[in-house]
């Protein structure tokens, strides 16, 4: 097909462009015919340009527009002119000016689209995805993916001016177990044998220290065969990064100089450095998670030791048992009904809890249903360390300490949404610092890494390795923006000796380690320099640099909750032949 090629994209005239001739080349967003004349709303992905059809100025271009429907493409040709007085339009950039069509040519016609082109759209998110390209149309998509676009090329730009080099890992490795499942990819040249496809690049960059590329960075694509939720996807795009001859402090400020960039060419924003650091049990004593929302400010109150003597049975027999009693200051709710308190008793025992203790302060005086079983003093104590004055009202749940931290953690939360203390314009960003190294797996019967085993401990710390391992904290870190941890890493075990230890508290012998992780023990012989590194969930901080709230809709052709892609049918079944060439057999459940 022969057609003319645009001059000007579909949001680039101005009233400095009237009077010029102009080809546009778009799609037919709107069509409105008044009779004597017809308007159409011509998109790209740079915009709309409104083209004016008079049948007094071309009769035949006036005829063609008649056929003209939604989603159709075409080319317009004509003359740029201002709009009469009054039929402006400011809320897109080229509403001063119109084109009156001289030519119009259909490129290409369209069916009825399942749904409108356009931001504000009641439709299921399965009709979406299954006409991903239909969606893709429209400005609120084509937005995220070009701020996409750029957080990726401003990220590029950082790392190279700090002297990093993007190097590209393989995507068919050795099956290395990571914490989820692997994707197999069965190779028909060795029958019987599997690639996998990596969860992360994480031996790979550490072997890349070992090679002298001081530096390293790369956007990857991962891949983890895991159950899912809203903010996962089988496949998902890492920033990587991974640094020699550092501590800590090099790999924070290297983090905080690409966040403060971003803000600063994405939203306009100067982020204060440094970040505020948190230890993980502050953080989850006080906010009741390691990735604190810390744009309100209701903490988590512990009042054990208040109550240590009373009488009140359900407390008492929690304090002797180990556990402990924390609460929350909802500031200004004292004029709660009793459906409401109702209605908070049943978020705290949706969340684990048996049920929810609360205490009014009104005129200076405490309320509650349980007063009586607790002295003066003692709710004098609880009013001064919950910090609550008149028209507050105290909540309080008592269990053994990771379940309290774990429901008030989720209810402050929700009552921060739903009290609306959170400012959906406001960005803040923390370290969350000395996780512990290792966990009890009582399934297992041995230590599990709480991050991966090449972690390092605090060098402090090395000694508790055989006496108290629980207590052994780690070199390891994470970045939290608004409630969302963004990015993770740690500085690395670089000597063989202390990884050898490791692994044996792991219960992971010589020959599985070899097995494992071989080539990187390998690798360690030969001079491995101290090093550590990051990764950020890039399709996460995109998510919340455009305010959307799924990584679905910053990723062009993403799947389901259930790992499925509605629009080209994957996963699907294979020509038989395929598998006969990979050896492989299906077995089918009767």
């Amino acid at each position: 097909m022969i057609f003319k090629k645009r001059t000007h994209t579909c949001g680039e005239l101005r009233a400095s462009d009237i009077g010029k001739i102009v080809t546009l080349n778009g799609w037919v967003d709107r069509r409105r015919d008044l009779g004597g004349l017809i308007f159409i709303d011509l998109r790209d992905r740079y915009g709309k340009t409104q083209i004016v059809f008079s049948p007094q100025h071309n009769y035949e271009a006036f005829q063609i527009a008649k056929e003209l429907k939604s989603e159709y493409v075409i080319s317009v040709t004509g003359k740029v002119e201002r709009r009469p007085k009054g039929a402006e339009n400011p809320s897109i950039p080229t509403g001063e000016i119109d084109v009156l069509a001289d030519e119009v040519q259909i490129l290409s016609k369209s069916e009825t689209p399942p749904f409108l082109i356009e931001d504000d759209i009641n439709v299921s998110e399965e009709l979406r995805l299954k006409y991903r390209y239909l969606d893709l149309r429209r400005p609120i998509m084509q937005a995220n993916l070009i701020t996409r676009h750029k957080m990726a090329q401003i990220v590029r730009r950082y790392f190279d001016e700090n002297n990093f080099l993007e190097i590209e890992t393989s995507f068919l490795v050795k099956s290395t177990p990571e914490g989820a499942r692997d994707f197999l990819v069965p190779s028909r040249i060795h029958p019987g044998k599997f690639y996998a496809l990596p969860q992360s690049p994480q031996l790979y960059k550490q072997i890349l220290m070992v090679a002298g590329f001081d530096r390293y960075f790369q956007i990857v694509k991962c891949f983890r065969d895991e159950d899912l939720r809203a903010d996962r996807q089988p496949e998902f795009t890492q920033i990587d990064i991974e640094m020699s001859f550092v501590t800590e402090e090099d790999v924070f400020n290297i983090v905080e100089g690409l966040m403060a960039r971003l803000f600063k060419e994405i939203k306009g924003i100067e982020i204060p450095t440094p970040f505020p650091r948190i230890t993980y049990k502050e953080a989850i004593e006080t906010y009741g998670t390691d990735k604190p929302d810390l744009r309100f400010d209701l903490k988590i109150v512990n009042v054990t030791e208040i109550f240590k003597t009373t009488e009140f049975k359900i407390f008492r027999e929690t304090i002797e048992k180990g556990g402990i009693i924390c609460g929350l200051n909802l500031k200004g709710c004292a004029n709660y009904s009793r459906k409401q308190i109702d209605e908070l008793t049943t978020l705290a025992k949706n969340y684990g809890a048996g049920g929810l203790v609360h205490f009014k302060v009104e005129n200076g005086e405490i309320d509650s249903p349980v007063a009586k079983y607790f002295s003066k003093l003692s709710l004098q104590k609880l009013k001064e360390k919950m910090d609550a004055n008149d028209g507050d009202l105290m909540i309080l749940v008592s269990d053994e300490p990771q379940k309290v931290y774990s429901i008030l953690g989720n209810m402050r939360i929700e009552l921060g949404r739903k009290l609306n203390l959170i400012d959906e314009d406001e960005f803040k960003l923390a370290w969350i610092v000395d996780f512990p190294l290792l966990e009890w797996d009582g399934e297992e019967n041995r230590w599990v890494s709480v991050h991966h085993p090449f972690t390092s401990p605090k060098l402090e710390d090395i000694q508790l390795l055989d006496t108290d391992p629980g207590k052994v904290r780690a070199r390891a870190y994470d970045l939290v923006l608004n409630g969302n941890e963004i990015a993770g890493g740690s500085i690395r075990i670089h000597d063989a000796q202390l990884q050898e230890k490791i692994f044996r508290l792991l219960g992971i012998s010589d020959e599985e380690a070899r097995k494992k992780f071989g080539f990187l023990l390998e690798a360690f012989k030969y001079g491995p320099p101290p090093h550590g590194g990051i990764a950020f969930g890039f399709d996460r901080l995109v998510m919340i640099f455009t305010g959307m709230k799924s990584i679905r809709d910053v990723i062009a052709f993403p799947k389901t909750s259930s790992a499925i892609s509605l629009m080209d049918e994957a996963p699907s079944e294979v020509d038989p032949k395929q598998l006969e060439e990979l050896h492989i057999q299906i077995k089918r459940e009767d």
